[in-house]
């Protein structure tokens, strides 16, 4: 096998492993909140939503600390072991216990900032200028196919259920369990690279992957790049799009933990209740595709520069990147909603912005209507409520489409206008960005727990309204510098 397919057989597995893994995972925080209202056991007292937000803030502060962790132990061995942890927390459900499922929720919190470092390690060594559009793109399809898999299994497995037994859990987080230990066990099959890199790429090289003689380095790097991230984030441009990251936490949390237990929760869908969480996922992930693969113009930045940088500073922002934003080399050929407003990009990324919380706001009022107001905190025998109309299943799996798709509209946006603005310093302003966003994911995680739907969908309205006008302050302040040294900015 040429050194080539070699590197591309390592980015497939990369993806096929992550596909499984977060098929169990991203099912399993999809469900989790409906499957603990449903539990017999009374000597459990966990939480849904507390276990999210305990995951979210750990994960937070673990960047801190996952790149040396990364550099030392090294990226396959980093996401083998990160793999178990998942696993682990997954096989929580299948016997319950609150202490081994608040205690899994902080490693996994650790795991996943470690996980996702090392992928990023992982898919930049396995890839070069030329093909890590093409790499970003494999993998990232790769990875939203478990939003489609994990919850298409709950659709059918749930059918006609109005309850959780005790059976059903096991028999779903059992098959969850092993669908992510299969995805850890795939890491061994990634092959390590053999050193056939030319002179001028081996600094590179070595200042990418490196070995444990110079750990020590590395950390002195990370806390350099520490700082900087510290100073940058008094920065106007930084304290603006702070809102609008803010915003995407909210949603984050709304859309992948606590809209899905609402569905759940109403009895006035009738057998159909709890399998429509799933179904639920699948329209999201739709949304999510939809948006992102449509957008023809991703404002890439150079890559060769800021990859380098990516491995050693806490690079946060690596899920998102990976995922979502290098995709634009190997994307640009799409169409769509995101495509009509990219053939003319005179009004640079304001209205792909708008259009996500002009989306994001018909969710958010079709779902006011809709849905109880107290389906978030249901208890187990769900909610006889009703709004202010009788609630609609097709309402609702519209609703969850329309979630999907504006949060792609931002996410894509905010991580295109960085890597504008900071193109020399990408690593410390991607940094903020995964930090502010984790940081209010886990706030409305725990908020979750006690606030009425209303009062979850006002914050989010009024967090998003001035997101919006922040990031529309940003971005007219960037067309005037370039429009200032003469450039067009339709080009940028």
């Amino acid at each position: 096998m040429s050194p080539e397919s070699k590197k591309l057989f390592n980015v497939i597995i990369l993806g096929v492993s992550f596909m499984f893994i977060f098929t169990a995972f991203q099912t399993c925080g999809n469900i989790a909140q409906t499957v603990i209202t449903n539990l017999n056991n009374t000597d459990f007292h966990g939480s849904g939503y507390t276990s999210m937000s305990i995951i979210y803030g750990v994960f937070s502060a673990s960047n801190l600390l996952s790149p040396s962790v990364v550099a030392i132990v090294g990226p396959q061995l980093s996401m083998v072991v990160s793999g178990i942890f998942y696993s682990l927390y997954i096989a929580v459900f299948i016997q319950p216990a609150t202490w081994a499922f608040y205690t899994a929720s902080v490693f996994i919190g650790i795991a996943a900032a470690v996980l996702w470092t090392a992928q990023g390690n992982c898919l930049t060594v396995n890839s070069d200028e030329n093909t890590i559009g093409r790499n970003s793109g494999v993998f990232w399809a790769l990875l939203q196919s478990s939003l489609f898999f994990g919850n298409l299994y709950i659709y059918f497995a749930w059918q006609g259920k109005t309850r959780i037994s005790e059976s059903d859990r096991r028999t779903v987080f059992i098959a969850l369990t092993v669908i992510s230990l299969v995805g850890t066990v795939l890491f061994f099959l990634i092959r390590k690279q053999e050193d056939t890199k030319a002179p001028e790429e081996e600094d590179s090289a070595d200042e990418t992957l490196g070995d444990s003689s110079s750990a020590q380095n590395k950390m002195t790097r990370a806390v350099a790049a520490f700082k900087k991230s510290i100073k940058l984030s008094f920065t106007k441009e930084i304290l603006l799009l702070s809102v609008t990251t803010a915003y995407t936490g909210l949603e984050l949390t709304f859309f992948s933990g606590v809209y899905g237990t609402c569905i759940g929760a109403v009895n006035r869908f009738g057998s159909e209740e709890k399998s429509l969480i799933g179904l639920s996922g699948i329209f999201i992930g739709v949304g999510e595709i939809l948006a992102t693969w449509s957008h023809r113009e991703m404002h890439v930045f150079p890559i060769k520069r800021a990859k380098r940088k990516a491995i050693h500073f806490h690079l946060v922002a690596l899920q998102y990147w990976n995922k979502q934003w290098l995709l634009g080399e190997y994307m640009q050929e799409g169409g769509g909603i995101f495509g009509l407003l990219s053939k003319n990009n005179r009004f640079g990324r304001n209205p792909v912005v708008m259009l996500g919380i002009v989306v994001h706001f018909i969710a958010f009022y079709l779902i006011f209507f809709n849905m109880p107001n107290d389906a978030p905190i249901a208890p187990m025998e769900g909610t006889d409520d009703v709004a202010y109309m009788m609630p609609s299943k097709e309402v609702a799996i519209f609703c969850s489409f329309l979630l999907g798709l504006g949060d792609s509209c931002f996410n894509t946006q905010l991580l295109s206008i960085l890597g504008f603005l900071y193109s020399e310093d990408s690593a410390p302003a991607f940094a903020i960005f995964k930090f502010v966003q984790s940081i209010c994911a886990a706030v409305a995680y725990f908020y979750s727990n006690y606030f009425l739907l209303q009062w979850q969908l006002l914050i989010m309205v009024v967090v998003g309204f001035f997101g919006t006008i922040t990031f529309f302050t940003v971005e007219w302040e960037a067309a005037a510098a370039v429009g200032a040294r003469g450039s067009d900015y339709s080009s940028i």
